[in-house]
């Protein structure tokens, strides 16, 4: 199984940045604005459509306030197509008024780590994007 970490310092508090990871109802207009199009919860499961009518169904594994950590699986829709998917996002404190967000992500089939990196490396530009705009001054 391929694990793929990704760090990026966010110029925003870790609590703000954690209020946005944590609220999994809000992707489309917190955390992914654009890139997501619309967020929908049922139970402890999530649909994320995206801008060309695509929908990932995801599992929300955990959400841990204490640890600032959520975890999630993307259970169908996964582009490219997956075996297994789990990932996990963790915030922690970076120096005076910043956030360092980690996210980790388990994928099989190995060969398609490589493209899931990118793909974890835009995103999280533009997580820091959203986030950082919307922060407190």
């Amino acid at each position: 199984m391929a694990s793929i970490r990704h760090e990026i310092v966010i110029d925003a508090s870790p609590e703000h940045i954690w209020d946005v990871l944590r609220d999994v109802g809000a992707v489309h207009e917190r955390l992914l604005p654009g890139r997501v199009i619309d967020t929908r919860l049922e139970g402890d499961q999530r649909f994320l459509t995206f801008p060309d009518g695509h929908v990932i169904r995801e599992l929300i594994v955990a959400i841990d306030d204490d640890s600032r950590r959520l975890a999630y699986s993307v259970v169908e829709g996964a582009r490219p197509p997956l075996e297994h998917h789990h990932a996990s996002f963790e915030v922690r404190p970076e120096g005076a008024g910043a956030g360092r967000l980690i996210w980790t992500t388990n994928v099989l089939p190995h060969g398609q780590a490589a493209e899931i990196r990118i793909r974890m490396e835009h995103g999280a530009v533009e997580m820091k994007q959203a986030i950082e705009a919307a922060a407190p001054s």
